[in-house]
């Protein structure tokens, strides 16, 4: 069930009457945005076994951060989507969360939107958000590495700077961004880099990342796509389960720059034979892909037999951007 509140930051008191105007500034018009609450690390407390359970509402997160802000400054529209575990998503959620997105951008008021999400899955809903957002209104994500109740907790500081940006101007026309631990990161190419440090985003991409042309927005649900991981003597059996299992889709954690052994590599050409889209990214957590090497599972030799870069993108993010494609009927190569 989804509750909306509307929330004015820090409302200014009603002046007494026949109080004298004495400024004749103007006051400019509140910045409107759309806080999207799904739940998360940002919205737990710790229950009486010592374990994280949601018990934060979207209203209560916002009204953490709303005095911070200038008097008058900024409306909030709040929608709570849910409680969910970030790690427990499906594409039907992610739907669900960018149809969210989209009708809080079908009012024209709206400045930007601000959604808070677990940081298991975010750099993938992020990216789901990226391929489909052709509004230059600024989509932010942000949420918590400590809970709500933690004496130090980041999701207050988060969820203010995740705030701040979706109502900067500048942040305007470059998509969905990943806004934790005081960086600011397109979400193309982030990734969750660690799993407790408060900065827990980092990226891969370049300084200016090239964002392709947004989609129209598609339904996700439906799409298999799987991630197969190549390693020091791996076999033909992980994909060949895949394909035998429906995949629409693979992406390949290929080795170094995107190679894989030559028992995998004839795997591949056998996916790619019978119509299905490979992807290979890699598991070296900084560079990008690219075809260098020759032999049966080179990258160069994969890329002749149509297997695609990903370029700078990892593995998960990927798997959404060839989901993204395949349910667009586009060619997966345009969006990487």
């Amino acid at each position: 069930m989804s509750t909306q509140d509307s929330t004015s930051a820090n409302a200014s008191e009603t002046a007494p009457a026949g109080a004298a105007n004495t400024s004749a500034t103007a006051v400019a018009p509140a910045r409107r945005i759309a806080v999207l609450t799904t739940g998360g690390t940002i919205a737990c407390t710790t229950d009486s076994d010592g374990a994280l359970v949601p018990t934060i509402s979207g209203p209560e997160l916002v009204r953490t951060v709303a005095a911070r802000f200038p008097e008058g400054a900024i409306e909030f529209e709040v929608r709570e989507l849910g409680e969910l575990d970030s790690s427990n998503l499906t594409f039907a959620d992610v739907d669900g969360i960018l149809a969210a997105i989209a009708e809080a951008l079908s009012d024209d008021t709206i400045d930007g939107v601000v959604v808070t999400h677990g940081t298991d899955t975010m750099e993938e809903t992020a990216m789901a958000a990226d391929a489909f957002h052709s509004d230059s209104r600024p989509v932010v994500f942000t949420g918590a590495q400590l809970p709500f109740d933690h004496p130090e907790t980041d999701g207050p500081g988060n969820l203010f700077e995740a705030i701040t940006i979706a109502t900067d101007p500048s942040a305007q026309g470059i998509g969905a961004l990943i806004v934790f631990g005081h960086a600011v990161l397109p979400a193309r190419g982030a990734t969750k880099w660690h799993t407790s440090d408060l900065l827990a985003f980092a990226t891969n991409a370049p300084e200016e990342p090239v964002r392709p042309d947004p989609l129209p927005l598609t339904k996700l649900e439906g799409m298999k796509v799987d991630i197969v991981p190549a390693y020091l003597g791996a076999d033909s059996s992980l994909i060949d389960a895949a394909v035998s299992a429906g995949a629409r889709g693979l992406v390949i954690e290929g080795l170094g720059a995107g190679n894989v052994g030559d028992s995998f590599a004839a795997a591949i050409e056998r996916a790619l034979a019978a119509g299905i889209a490979v992807v290979m990214a890699t598991r070296v957590p900084r560079g990008d892909v690219f075809a260098a090497y020759g032999g049966d599972g080179g990258g160069a030799t994969l890329a002749r037999h149509g297997v695609i870069s990903a370029g700078c993108v990892h593995p998960a993010q990927a798997r959404i951007i060839l989901a993204a494609a395949l349910a667009a009927g586009v060619h997966p190569q345009t969006l990487f």
